[in-house]
């Protein structure tokens, strides 16, 4: 019997979504890839192969709220805006296997309140 890493899941539950997720020009995939220290964002069309917008911890962002989930928040907000900015108005949400939970949920929920439609 064999044992997977925490790692290992995530590689499988990534590989799994994006069997099934997919970007186009009309409803480009919202990408969150989580580091340990940070979060980034990107806004991808995959027919192209083209970033359309990202952001990130890294960026001059304003947290919305208490530690990394108010910084994920602020994230979520900061690429929601650059998206609307960009004429873009609805996404698919690729959450990189990592689990709907924490900092990924505020970042989704920041981009929704952004007026991003997930």
């Amino acid at each position: 019997m064999s044992t997977n890493t925490r790692q290992q899941a995530r590689t499988r539950r990534h590989r799994r979504a994006r069997s099934r997720i997919r970007g186009t020009a009309e409803r480009p995939r919202l990408v969150v890839f989580r580091s340990n220290a940070s979060i980034y964002a990107q806004v991808v069309d995959d027919d192209r192969g083209h970033t359309l917008v990202s952001a990130s911890a890294a960026d001059d962002v304003e947290p919305d709220g208490d530690g990394k989930i108010g910084v994920a928040k602020g994230v979520g907000k900061l690429v929601g805006q650059r998206a609307l900015d960009a004429g873009i108005t609805k996404v698919v949400f690729d959450r990189g296997g990592n689990r709907y939970h924490g900092r990924v949920a505020a970042l989704a929920d920041g981009a929704r309140e952004a007026g991003l439609q997930l």
